[in-house]
């Protein structure tokens, strides 16, 4: 099965929406499926293609036919419109991983300044106390 997420959760495996989709998809799309469906599908088959880096020529295809078959236009452009919509989702996955990238990076600085601030931080406390103990005792 291919990109099957077989993590598990409490001892039961979690089955990903895209392989429940791949048992239940016809040889040749049609237009008589509810069009909620047919796009929910469709996000499921991008949003797997972007998880695994491509979209499966056989997806390719069978999004190019259920685009075909719900717009009445011809496959060439049907195909178009699905590399189009590939290559947008694509990059939104991208600019997504970039963004996550400089987020992380940012954290990971924010957090070696948080520490090394607290580590100078003690260092005054401690040469405080000191300061202020021998003070303490010379009047004493």
């Amino acid at each position: 099965m291919q990109g099957a997420n077989t993590n598990t959760s409490q001892g039961s495996p979690v089955i990903a929406p895209y392989n429940v989709d791949m048992l239940f998809r016809s040889p040749r799309a049609d237009s008589s499926s509810a069009t909620a469906d047919a796009r929910a599908e469709a996000a499921r088959i991008l949003a797997n293609g972007v998880a695994s880096g491509d979209v499966p020529s056989a997806d390719r295809t069978y999004l190019a036919e259920l685009v075909s078959a719900r717009t009445g236009i011809s496959m060439e452009e049907a195909q178009k419109r699905v590399d189009n919509a590939i290559a947008q989702a694509k990059a939104a996955g991208t600019k997504a991983r970039q963004a996550a990238d400089s987020a992380r990076k940012a954290a990971a600085q924010a957090s070696i300044y948080t520490a090394l601030s607290m580590l100078v931080g003690a260092f005054i406390a401690c040469v405080a106390a000191a300061l202020g103990g021998q003070r303490r005792d010379q009047h004493a």
